[in-house]
């Protein structure tokens, strides 16, 4: 019986996974983790310093490093990353914002998520003007972008289309469109004349 409590102690111990350990926030690392972050995604200068700085309070925590030494590599890595023009706010957002207004985003929920991955309230304005100067409804556009991905009001397939009338609504409401772009494409009668009418 003992020995099958040693096995089955032995065993437990073997499924259960090493905790990893943090690394030590040292400039070198730092440095390496920021470079491999770039390499791989988009971000912006807010979005680097807070994947670093997670990095940082994790060593802290584990190594007792002093957090304020790894704030100011940080701040060296963002300024040196900037000038090598690997880090661009602007070109972030304008890359960004065009992409969610292709995939059927509104314009308010665009500006709100420029705003959570830090850019500045300047260049948002800068890159919803940009849409703006190339669509001459952009809303209207994105709604029905979104509207036909998904299938909704005038694109379903099926024929529950006057009992899906609510839902699909209220799809385009939680993406940001106000209710009369959200009435316009989910009552839409004609496509040809709803895309014609958002410039498609």
């Amino acid at each position: 019986m003992y020995k099958n409590m040693m096995e089955r102690s032995e065993k437990n111990n073997r499924e259960q996974p090493k905790r990893k350990v943090p690394r030590k926030a040292t400039a070198k690392y730092l440095g390496n983790v920021a470079r491999f972050y770039l390499e791989r995604y988009a971000t912006t200068e807010v979005g680097l310093r807070r994947y670093l700085m997670r990095k940082v309070n994790l060593s802290a925590k584990e190594h007792g490093t002093v957090p304020q030494e790894g704030t100011e590599i940080i701040e060296d890595l963002i300024s040196k990353f900037r000038d090598l023009n690997f880090l661009n706010d602007e070109r972030y957002a304008e890359g960004r914002s065009g992409s969610l207004h292709r995939k059927g985003m509104s314009l308010r929920a665009i500006r709100q998520d420029l705003s959570l991955k830090g850019v500045s309230e300047d260049l948002i304005n800068k890159s919803i003007d940009l849409i703006r100067e190339e669509s001459s409804n952009p809303d209207l556009e994105a709604a029905i972008s979104y509207a036909r991905r998904r299938r909704l009001g005038p694109y379903r397939t099926d024929d529950k289309r006057e009992e899906r009338r609510d839902k699909d609504l209220a799809a385009l409401g939680r993406k940001g469109f106000s209710f009369v772009i959200a009435e316009r494409v989910i009552l839409a009668v004609d496509i040809t004349e709803l895309e014609d009418e958002a410039g498609l």
